[in-house]
């Protein structure tokens, strides 16, 4: 297979996405639960910053379990109320800092404003992505 240049990566299609791991890497199922994410929502200016991204996410599972453990504390602070961010390419260590630092302000009316913050940010991207399609 012939590589897409980088910076197209993530408007390809998931199986394409697939296809270019395989060929950098051998085929991993893990490798593309992984990776699938952060190839949708991350561009990539070299094939080196890919490679990098994928060593970056290597202990993703420790982090898993981590956010899973955030988000449960999140909760229990905040009842009702969900976590929304717009991630935009920020690592998983990115946003559990950010959660954190909102369970430990602990201010319910700031938390709900930032939800509605986050949910609108996503919204707008989606829109922007959806429209670049046409």
């Amino acid at each position: 297979m012939e590589l897409p240049p980088p910076s197209t990566i993530p408007s390809l299609p998931q199986e394409t996405q697939l296809r270019v791991l395989d060929t950098l890497f051998e085929p991993s199922p893990e490798l593309h639960q992984l990776m699938i994410p952060v190839l949708a929502n991350q561009t990539f200016s070299s094939y080196t910053n890919l490679i990098d991204a994928a060593q970056l996410n290597e202990g993703a599972e420790e982090q898993a379990e981590k956010l899973r453990t955030l988000n449960a504390e999140y909760e229990e602070k905040f009842p009702g109320l969900r976590f929304v961010t717009f991630v935009n390419g920020r690592s998983r260590d990115v946003i559990m800092v950010e959660m954190r630092q909102r369970i430990d302000r602990g201010d319910v009316e700031k938390e709900i404003d930032e939800t509605i913050q986050g949910m609108c940010d996503i919204a707008k991207d989606r829109a922007r992505k959806l429209q670049s399609r046409i």
